[in-house]
């Protein structure tokens, strides 16, 4: 580290190993002339860096504990002993930061046994330079490739570079609400969405909903609660996790029915009259002269009597 920490007998002005701190900073890293963004708490730096947001990402001092775990070793002492309020500038070689880079841990596999990974038998593979890859229980990333072999580096992610950086603690958490959040924010995240409530010898956290069932808060309340026994000192702390059943949706009632009318026919409306045509009267022509059978039959019946 090139920079000196500031020397001089500690004070409240002064931190200290432990502090819990909210903590302004940019982390840069070097290698072979160029410089990357490792990490920061200002919007307008990462964007000029052209690093996107995280998820949920909140800018502004963050809550820091100093010589804690967040930062490499080498970091963190450096920000034990630095006056609070004033800005800082320090410069780590590798070995303080992320560690020499070990060229041991860089080795050669088979396409084919790369091609059998859990992680390339997904439909959405993609093997490429950057691709990183879990091999016997460990991560590494790919850094060279041809049609039969892929070169995957096993170092850590920075591991060899030079790391420098700004740093400012903005002020001590002294509140006990400020420091149990600021535990909750340093061990698990979503801090404001927990219910804090600090009486006495007494410590109360109601959990979230969407954290219920979370397995990173499973992992991280065993710590959560060693650092607030640590910090505070409580005899008591209640971890409350609520579940409420939910009222059965009300159905909407039926209208009632509508009085039924009855159903009126429509009049019926008389035919108009029709005119009477006058019937023609039927005539019966009845012959003039007797037949010849009717005239010779008469006189059959005359000579009979």
């Amino acid at each position: 580290m090139t920079a000196e920490t500031p020397s001089g007998p500690s004070s409240p002005s002064v931190t200290q190993a432990g502090d819990l701190v909210r903590l302004d900073f940019d982390l840069w890293s070097e290698m072979g002339g160029k410089t990357e963004l490792l990490d920061t708490t200002h919007e307008e730096v990462a964007q000029n860096a052209k690093v996107p947001p995280a998820e949920g990402q909140v800018w502004g001092p963050r809550p820091h504990q100093i010589g804690g775990e967040y930062f490499p070793t080498g970091v963190e002492n450096s920000l034990v002993g630095i006056p609070v309020g004033e800005e800082v500038a320090r410069e780590f070689a590798p070995a303080e930061a992320f560690g020499e880079r070990d060229p041991k841990l860089i080795e050669l596999f088979s396409m084919h046994e790369v091609e059998r990974l859990p992680e390339m038998r997904r439909e959405n593979a993609h093997l490429d330079i950057g691709t990183v890859l879990t091999i016997e229980g460990r991560r590494g990333r790919v850094i060279s490739m041809t049609a039969a072999r892929v070169r995957v580096d096993f170092n850590p992610p920075f591991a060899g570079r030079r790391i420098k950086g700004t740093f400012r603690v903005t002020e001590r958490i002294a509140d006990p609400v400020a420091q149990i959040r600021a535990i909750l924010e340093l061990q698990y995240g979503r801090s404001a969405e927990f219910h804090v409530e600090h009486r006495e010898k007494t410590i109360s956290l109601r959990v979230p909903e969407r954290s219920k069932f979370d397995i990173a808060w499973m992992a991280a309340k065993p710590r959560v609660i060693d650092r607030l026994r640590t910090y505070l000192h409580p005899e008591t702390i209640r971890v409350v996790e609520e579940y409420v059943t939910p009222a059965p949706e009300k159905k909407p009632e039926a209208a009632a029915p509508k009085p039924s009318v009855p159903e009126q026919k429509p009049a019926e409306t008389a035919a108009p009259p029709t005119e009477s045509v006058p019937s023609k009267p039927t005539v019966t022509e009845s012959p003039s002269k007797p037949s010849k059978k009717a005239t010779g039959s008469s006189k059959a019946a005359a000579k009979a009597d």
